[in-house]
């Protein structure tokens, strides 16, 4: 079994849909990854010297052009949000940019964790 490399549109689409969902209220961030976790313990960057995070966000295109996203989106929310109204406002916004990109593709399936709150 190969594992799935993404295109760069592909990418590209990561990090808009991660910049969707960093907007919406109640979301403190995008769960960092292991890298990311490594590198800011090794050393801090400028802001803005690197890449959108977009450990939190993962996507599979469905079968073919005709079938829909899968999107999982894991993230950190506000302490003072309630998780459930935040996760429901994520799959939403996810679910609303996908549909006015790719209005000709079937609706995403999108998964939103919770994975703290700070």
């Amino acid at each position: 079994m190969t594992a799935h490399t993404p295109s760069a549109a592909q990418t590209v689409l990561v990090e808009d849909i991660a910049r969707v969902v960093e907007d919406v209220p109640g979301v403190a961030f995008l769960r960092p990854g292991l890298a990311a976790r490594l590198r800011s313990a090794l050393s801090r960057p400028d802001p803005g010297a690197g890449r959108t995070p977009t450990a939190g966000v993962r996507l599979t295109p469905g079968a073919d052009d005709t079938a829909g996203w899968h999107v999982d989106v894991h993230v950190v929310v506000v302490r003072r949000a309630r998780a459930v109204d935040v996760a429901r406002a994520v799959r939403s916004a996810v679910e609303t940019h996908l549909a006015l990109r790719f209005p000709a593709r079937p609706g995403a399936r999108v998964r939103v964790t919770i994975t703290g709150q700070v």
